[in-house]
């Protein structure tokens, strides 16, 4: 592992201790196989060679990295009738900001790790992500969006945006203090776990004593809600339209209707 512990770092060296390396990858991606189900995450690295993501950040090479992760692993099952499971570990504070990520094309990074992940799914591999930490923007999109199911941890360092605090309030022309004030009464604004659950778009939010330093009470739990999630991916469809099911999405699913028949 790398020298800096994160969220990420921990969760998967406790939901798979005897895991086997899955690829000889760089060090700000893991990805390890154990009991017939291949554990990915992304974590710091302070010896990156792009500067900008050295924190846990999605950039280039870990774009392209869990492109060529995910679909080595599609490859490899391809003619197997049951396909491996795919854990995404994800605790991604953003895609890396960079000129350089800019001219070098991390959209088409990031876009390449949406697509495998995607075509993985397709393919009849269950997806469940497990959101111990920060999911970012565009790093969530590259690392855990696409699965099947999305889990989450019950804890006020669990946050999901499109983009920071400081960032979204500037772009809106508010504080910090009353960009929370007004996402406490629209939850898509919001930041915390608690508010993204109202969505409709997790599985299940998981109680745990410490999302820091869990013990092996919580990784039994999580265990468990993982293969339970990864059971309902193999009996249902393989694309995405159980998140429209939560009844806070009742609108949504109307206004998809309306526009699908006018279409």
């Amino acid at each position: 592992m790398t020298n800096v512990k994160s969220r990420g770092a921990v969760w998967l060296e406790r939901l798979a201790p005897a895991g086997a390396p899955f690829l000889p990858l760089i060090d700000s991606v893991k990805a390890v196989e154990q009991d017939g189900a291949i554990y990915v995450a992304v974590v710091p690295d302070p010896n990156n060679h792009y500067p900008r993501a050295r924190t846990g950040e999605v950039g280039l090479l870990e774009g392209w990295t869990l492109a060529k992760t995910i679909s080595t692993i599609v490859k490899e099952d391809a003619d197997k009738a049951e396909k491996r499971p795919i854990v995404a570990i994800v605790d991604v504070t953003s895609q890396a900001y960079g000129r350089r990520e800019e001219a070098f094309g991390i959209h088409q990074a990031l876009a390449g790790s949406v697509a495998a992940y995607a075509k993985a799914r397709e393919a009849g591999h269950p997806i469940v992500s497990l959101i111990v930490g920060k999911a970012m923007s565009g790093a969530f999109l590259a690392h855990g969006y696409q699965a099947n199911r999305i889990l989450a941890l019950d804890d006020p360092k669990v946050l999901i945006h499109a983009m920071g605090k400081e960032s979204a309030a500037r772009i809106t022309l508010r504080s910090v203090a009353e960009l929370d004030k007004f996402a406490a009464k629209v939850p898509p604004m919001a930041y915390d776990i608690k508010h993204y659950a109202e969505l409709g778009l997790l599985e299940k939010l998981l109680k745990v004593s410490s999302a820091d330093d869990p013990s092996e009470e919580d990784v039994k739990q999580a265990a468990d809600e993982i293969a339970a999630a990864i059971q309902k991916a193999k009996e249902s469809p393989r694309d995405l339209r159980n998140r429209l099911c939560s009844p806070n999405r009742k609108a949504t699913s109307e206004v998809r209707r309306l526009v699908k028949e006018a279409w």
